[in-house]
């Protein structure tokens, strides 16, 4: 929702109900954790009234445990953290859950499966950063593609349930290679859904076409 049009925020949400987007996807920055800072409880809270998508919500900050209340008490909330942010992600996990939410974790480009396999089995989504976290606009790293891959031949290997979910770079070039290596939801921002001199419902159309059927795209 970074990405969205601000000052018409009602009519984007309006246009992202009436196409069957699954997820609002929101971005949270604290300007520690990465260089920027955006949106906050409050926005997500006045979105919740305005709006019956659930939250997907990906708390890109230090300290992620003193935020999680707030946002677990959104509809339908799906809380995704970086795990090097905190001294115990299990019981941050387990936290989460108690709460009512969905937890996930989030991983950067400079950190490999192997490091955080352990703590799959304990989560219902993985987030593949495709880009450095903290802006819109950037490029593909390269090398996430086969961490893509990878994730998903550990995932199916063991008969675990957590959703790959990628964000960064999620392109009209990138879109089907990240779900021919494994993707199960995409969040789409300035390089697809959200392109600038391109219409919503032209990049809808697109997207549609792009996206398998079994496939989530979370805004």
């Amino acid at each position: 929702m970074m990405c969205a049009d601000f000052l018409h925020l009602e009519e984007e949400v309006r246009f992202l109900e009436s196409h069957g987007v699954d997820w609002m996807h929101v971005d949270i920055m604290d300007g520690h954790y990465v260089p920027n800072f955006t949106l906050g409880i409050d926005y997500c809270q006045a979105l919740s009234r305005a709006c019956r998508m659930p939250f997907d919500v990906h708390l890109m900050v230090e300290h992620p445990e003193a935020h999680v209340e707030g946002f677990a008490s959104l509809p339908g909330a799906r809380l995704t953290f970086h795990p090097e942010t905190v001294r115990q992600p299990i019981r941050l996990i387990e936290r989460i859950r108690e709460l009512g939410a969905s937890p996930g974790l989030a991983l950067d480009p400079s950190h490999t499966v192997d490091q955080f396999r352990h703590l799959f089995p304990l989560v219902d989504q993985v987030l593949v950063m495709t880009v450095n976290p903290g802006y819109a606009g950037q490029k593909l790293q390269p090398h996430c593609l086969d961490k893509i891959a990878e994730l998903r031949a550990l995932l199916d290997a063991q008969g675990l349930k957590a959703e790959i979910e990628v964000d960064g770079n999620v392109s009209w070039d990138n879109i089907p290679r990240m779900i021919d290596a494994g993707a199960d939801i995409l969040v789409v921002g300035t390089s697809s859904l959200f392109q600038k001199g391109l219409s919503r419902e032209d990049a809808f159309t697109r997207l549609a076409q792009l996206v398998q059927p079994d496939l989530s795209a979370a805004n």
